[in-house]
Parts: structure tokens; sequence; C-alpha cells
């Protein structure tokens, strides 16, 4: 069935607003993908839950059933079991929470956690900070001037853990995550993957990834902010401590200890976020209605050529998702600016990935990302705006 993008733009109240006049071309995606109506409505209603699992009136038990049914339909999302998935706030918190338990417990002088150049600093400081505290030592994996890990290059010998992303949210390049598991594995490492720009566009099975936990956000994937997930394999999830002790994660209270339940449970103190995890659920039954990758190819070939015409630096050699440039002698804060003028949102500066910037050569860059509603009349509106910041810095 042909793509009908004008009746999927419909579904996105936020694109139905003018800015400064013009249409909404949204090129910021991979900042925050726009909810569609679905999802706002599913929030909506969640807004009208109790609170899950310790209430036995009717709206406290509706909440127990969002939650969990929103747990199994992530697990089925992404090959894994409901009881390997956590709800956190985000990708952040999730990959904080491996790193303050599995870090804390399993990283010691001379042992070495691997990240690579292409981190966003949500996959590095929190490696970063406990190295730092358990005298580990952090090494990232190079990258080459297309903007792919070096794979041959990495010394995995003395590795424990291996942070990677499985898409770049700066060169849209994709990590071979399977092959750095088995590389991983054949020196006893884990291999943590930062999924937050490869959830909303790349089909993801972590059984055939072969990694040992899974992060991700759900305001990548036309859902809610504050809401994400950790998936770690059972037997790991198991033998971690809690990161944060409350209600909702004890099995047992004493005036001086305590004993927690198991897993997922034991890694979700407080009430849970039932409206972002409705949400959450409610993203993941809009993506089953298109196919990501095939839907979003055109427009984004189409963003690489129109930077190439107006003379822009590309920041690697983008496969998916996003594409970073530069153009000369115009910083990426004024092109966002001059383009915001002309209807087009789009992102500058380092993208929380100044490493990667420094590798580059650059202090920052301009970022256009696609989404599902991403379409030719939105590459027609940048190209626009770029002719136009070239009149303005011939």
């Amino acid at each position: 069935m042909a793509l009908d993008l004008a009746a999927r733009r419909r579904e996105f109240p936020a694109l139905a607003t003018s800015v400064h006049g013009r249409r909404l071309a949204y090129l910021d995606s991979a900042a925050t993908a726009l909810r569609p109506r679905a999802v706002i409505e599913a929030i909506a209603r969640a807004a009208e839950l109790g609170s899950p699992y310790r209430g036995v009136h009717a709206l406290a038990e509706a909440a127990t059933a969002s939650v969990e049914g929103a747990r199994a339909e992530v697990a089925r999302w992404i090959g894994g079991a409901a009881n390997e998935v956590v709800f956190t706030s985000g990708a952040t918190a999730s990959i904080n929470l491996v790193a303050q338990t599995w870090g804390r417990a399993n990283l010691g002088p001379g042992d070495v956690v691997i990240a690579s150049e292409l981190e966003h600093h949500s996959n590095l400081v929190p490696w970063q900070m406990i190295c730092a505290e358990r005298g580990a030592e952090l090494q990232l994996a190079p990258i080459d001037d297309d903007g792919r890990i070096a794979i041959d290059r990495i010394r995995f010998e003395r590795a424990k853990l291996v942070a990677i992303a499985h898409v770049s949210n700066v060169t849209g390049t994709v990590a071979p995550i399977a092959e750095l598991a088995r590389r991983a594995h054949a020196v006893g490492a884990l291999l943590l993957v930062d999924g937050a720009q490869a959830i909303a566009h790349l089909p993801v099975d972590v059984g055939a990834l072969g990694c040992d936990f899974y992060a991700f956000s759900a305001h990548k994937m036309y859902g809610p902010t504050g809401t994400g997930v950790l998936w770690g394999r059972a037997e790991l999830l198991e033998a971690m401590s809690p990161w944060q002790g409350g209600g909702g994660m004890i099995r047992t209270v004493a005036a001086t200890s305590s004993t927690y339940r198991e897993p997922p449970a034991r890694f979700e103190a407080g009430t849970p976020n039932v409206i972002g995890i409705a949400g959450l659920a409610a993203a993941l039954a809009f993506m089953r209605t298109f196919d990501a990758r095939s839907d979003e190819a055109r427009a984004h070939a189409g963003l690489v050529t129109a930077i190439r015409a107006a003379g822009g630096r590309i920041l690697g050699a983008p496969e998916l998702a996003v594409v970073a440039f530069d153009l000369p002698r115009v910083h990426p804060h004024d092109i966002a600016t001059l383009a915001d003028g002309e209807g087009v949102a789009l992102r500058s500066g380092h993208h929380c990935a100044a490493p990667l910037h420094e590798r580059l050569g650059l202090a920052a860059s301009a970022r256009v990302s696609v989404g599902c509603y991403t379409g030719g009349d939105d590459v027609a509106q940048f190209a626009t705006a770029l002719a136009r910041i070239r009149d303005v810095f011939p």
C-alpha cells in the first residue's frame, strides 16, 4: 500500500501548527519525536487511573494492568521476556542503573570499560564516573573517517563491559552490534547497547543482537518524555543489587534491614510512571502500523542531497535517521535560528557528543533528523532554508 504521508501528518497535532506563519517542517526527531494523537489520548486516559500494585479498588487494578500490559508489549517489541524489562525515566537512567549496580559490584583496578568516540554523553559520563570510583579504566574505541567504529582496532583483552550506541546520534552510522557481542563475550565481557537512536528506526531483537543490556527512551519513538526502558538478561538482573530504595522494590522491611523483590520490581522503587508507560505502549501500537526504515529512506537521502547541494560538509556517512553537517562560514546556531524563521526545526550544538566533535575537528554542528512524518515537502522546505542561509552568508 502506498504511503499516504498527508494522512499520517494529520495524526500529529503539532504538525497542524504554523511557525512564523509558515508550515512546520519538523527535522528534530532525533532529539524528541512528535507524538501522534493516539499517544496523547492514551496519556490522557492514564491520567485518570489510580496507583498500581497495592490497591484493590478498580482504578488501582486498572493501573496495574496498564503497566504490566505495557511491559509485555515492550518485551514483545524487542524480543525479550517481560521479567527482563525495567521501566526507568529514560535511556540515561537505564545506563546509570547498570553503571551504579552492575558496575559498582564488578569493576575494579585493572578492569576496562570500552565505549567509543561516537557515544552520547549518556553512554559515556556514567562510565567515567564509575571507572573513577572503582579504579577501572575507560577506553574509547576509535572510529574511521566515515564515523564507523573501527572494530579491528579495539583491544578487548581486559574488557569487563563494552558500551556502544546502536546508531550514532551524530553520524547516523549503525554499529555492528552482533559482532561486538561476539568479540566481547569471547573475553568474558558484557555488551550494553544504547538504543536511543535505533529503537524508532530499526527492528530490534535483543536475542539476535546478542547483547546483555539494551537501553532506550520513549520520547525518541513517538512516546512521552520521562519514560524509558532497560532490558537486561534475566540472570544478570537477578544478580544485581537495587539502585534506589523505597516502596515497591522491597519484599520485607525491618527497622535496620530490608529484603528485596525479584527483578524487575527490584529496580522500580516508588510509584511507577503510569502515565508515561501508557504512552509508551500506545507508541508501540502506533509504530506497528508502518515500516520506519522503508518510509523514512527517501526523506533521509533527500536531506543528504540538499546539504551537499548547499556546499555543506556531512559528518560521517549517515545510514539512517540523522544527518549532521557543517556549512562553511556559518555557525551551526545561526543555521538553526535562520532555519526556524523558514519554519524548519533542526538542532545545533554538539548534540551531547563533545568528544566526537573534537575527533572531527568541530566545536558544533547542525543536525537534521527524520520521523515517520518526514517527506518531500519537508526536504524542499529545508533546501529553501539552506539557500536563504547562503544568501545571508555567501
